[in-house]
């Protein structure tokens, strides 16, 4: 699997209720660890028994080692396309509400960043792309033999030149934009998934699961989703898309029902 996108280092605090403007709030746990949605997806296709390498951009700034560590420790294999890059990685500051999970991420995206790599696709049997390294995505895009995985969190300039590599667009809630591509499904959270196929757009439903952290469950549900692609050896028709879709429901409920970076471990 290839998987190529941004990835982050999070501060992750737990508080028992989200901040608001002019408050201090305590922490009950603090976190340092890995994230963004390409890493997050790779990290959860590694701890599903599933080799994988991430091609993002990292540099050598201190903390770019802790992400790459951190990574690396679950079996992901890392290229970063600018290793020499002296700045920081992309840091996210995340809070997360004990209560049910719901956080706040404030986080500096990567679309400016102007990396350029040659990517391997040799054993790759599907690329998963979230379009944050614009020049990255559509070379791995373009360059496919395999089907085309796009985590559509929200809208990107690159789109329009991405959008027609892709074989499956996986879009958010938060998503605006119409999107022509051979499979699209939609995430809402604890809300039914809908997905289409030509002209058809059915509904699968998520089994409830009680919530402690919901960061990065949507991350987690693209890696599953791209790793069952993987399976498949093909782009998925309709009769594939429920049992699809459920693995993808699963491996993102096992998140959302463990604090902070501990999904990781049970996924595996």
């Amino acid at each position: 699997m290839l998987a190529v996108g941004l990835c982050t280092l999070d501060l992750v605090q737990r508080v028992t209720e989200l901040p608001v403007p002019g408050q201090k709030v305590q922490s009950a746990e603090v976190e340092l660890v890995a994230g963004g949605p390409a890493a997050n997806a790779a990290t959860a296709i590694a701890a599903l028994g599933h080799p994988v390498r991430l091609v993002t951009v990292l540099g050598a700034h201190p903390l770019a080692g802790l992400a790459k560590r951190d990574l690396e420790r679950y079996g992901v294999e890392v290229q970063d396309a600018l290793p020499d890059r002296a700045e920081p990685p992309t840091i996210s500051a995340v809070s997360v509400r004990e209560s049910d999970g719901e956080r706040t991420v404030v986080s500096h995206n990567a679309l400016s960043t102007n990396a350029r790599a040659v990517i391997d696709q040799s054993n790759v049997d599907t690329v998963l792309v979230d379009g944050h390294h614009p020049e990255l995505a559509l070379t791995a895009a373009k360059e496919a033999k395999v089907p085309v995985v796009l985590d559509a969190g929200s809208w990107k300039p690159v789109f329009p030149q991405l959008l027609p590599h892709v074989d499956v667009c996986a879009c958010s809630s938060a998503f605006r934009g119409e999107v022509d591509c051979p499979v699209v499904t939609w995430t809402d959270g604890p809300n039914p998934v809908r997905w289409r196929i030509g002209d058809q757009t059915h509904t699968t439903r998520i089994q409830p699961v009680y919530a402690v952290d919901t960061s990065g469950a949507g991350d987690v549900w693209h890696g599953a989703l791209a790793l069952g692609i993987a399976r498949l050896g093909r782009v998925p028709e309709a009769a594939d898309m429920p049992s699809l879709i459920e693995f993808a429901n699963w491996a993102a409920g096992v998140r959302v029902q463990h604090k902070g970076a501990s999904w990781r471990d049970e996924l595996r």
